[in-house]
C-alpha cells in the first residue's frame, strides 16, 4: 500500500532541495532543466506511452510524450523526475500513457506527480477558497481553474479530485468531454489541453546541448561534428537560427 504522506514529503522535499517553495505552482519544465546531468528529450511515443527515464552515473535522460497534452507532459516529467530521483536499483523505465496503473513503484511515481505539481497544502486553500465554508461540490468552472493554476491535464486533476474526496468516480466520467471548449469560454489559453506545436514535437534540452557546445569550446570536435550533433537533437534552431523570430530578442 503506498504511503501517500511518505510520498508527499518526498515531493516536498525536492522542491525545497532545488530552491522552490513547497506550495506555489512549478514549471517542471524549467526545473527539470536546473538538473545539471540531464537530458530532456520531446518526441512523439504513440498513444500507450507517456514517458521514460534512462538513468546513468554521469548522465541520465527523461523522455516525454510530446504527442500528449502539454497538461499530461508536465505530468509525466513530474513522474519520472520520481524514478530519477528515487529508483536507485532501477536504471531505465519506460511509463505507461495511463494514470494509476503498472506496479506499485508506477503507481508511486503518478502520486509524486500529482503532489509536486499539485501540493496538498495549495489544493486544499484554493478549494476552500472556491467553497467559502459550503457543503457542495466543485463547478466545472472551478475545477478548469484549478488544472490551469496547477498546469496539470483535465484527466491529472480529476484523479486527484477523486483521491480528495471532492468528487465521485461516475461525477469524473461526466466530466470528461468539452472541457477544452469550456476552458475557451472561461477565456483561458488552451495550450494546456494541446500538443506540442509541430517545431517542438521533437526537441532536446539540458545536458546533451550544454555539452556538446563544451566539446566545441575544447576544440575536441569540428564545428561540422558539433552541428551534426545538435541536428541528432532535433536543434536545427541552433545550427540554421531561429525561424520563429529570426533569433532576435524583443523585448
Amino acid at each position: 500500500m503506498i504511503n501517500k504522506m511518505e510520498i508527499s514529503n518526498k515531493a516536498t522535499f525536492i522542491r525545497k532541495k532545488f530552491g522552490e517553495d513547497s506550495s506555489s505552482p512549478i514549471d517542471v519544465f524549467l526545473f527539470a532543466q536546473t538538473i545539471s546531468s540531464l537530458t530532456l528529450v520531446f518526441y512523439p511515443l504513440g498513444k500507450n506511452i507517456s514517458g521514460a527515464c534512462l538513468k546513468n552515473v554521469s548522465s541520465s535522460v527523461i523522455a516525454v510524450n510530446s504527442g500528449m497534452s502539454l497538461g499530461r507532459q508536465r505530468f509525466s516529467l513530474a513522474h519520472e523526475l520520481y524514478h530519477y530521483f528515487f529508483d536507485a536499483d532501477i536504471s531505465s523505465t519506460v511509463c505507461s500513457s495511463k494514470i494509476g496503473l503498472g506496479n506499485e513503484n508506477e503507481k508511486k511515481a503518478d502520486q509524486f506527480a500529482s503532489y509536486f505539481l499539485i501540493p496538498p497544502a495549495a489544493l486544499y486553500e484554493s478549494i476552500q477558497s472556491f467553497k467559502q465554508g459550503e457543503e457542495r461540490n466543485l463547478s466545472v468552472k472551478e475545477i478548469v481553474k484549478l488544472e490551469q493554476y496547477f498546469g496539470v491535464s483535465h484527466q491529472a486533476m480529476l484523479v486527484r479530485l477523486q483521491e480528495e474526496g471532492e468528487i465521485v468516480s461516475l461525477e469524473a466520467k461526466k466530466l470528461q468531454h468539452g472541457i477544452i471548449n469550456y476552458a475557451s469560454v472561461l477565456g483561458f489559453d488552451i495550450s494546456l489541453y494541446k500538443s506540442s506545436p509541430e517545431y517542438k514535437k521533437k526537441y532536446v534540452l539540458g545536458h546533451y546541448i550544454v555539452q556538446a557546445e563544451h566539446l566545441l569550446e575544447s576544440q575536441i570536435i569540428s564545428n561540422s561534428k558539433y552541428e551534426e550533433l545538435l541536428l541528432d537533437a532535433f536543434r536545427d534552431d541552433i545550427v540554421y537560427g531561429d525561424e520563429q523570430d529570426g533569433g532576435n530578442l524583443i523585448d
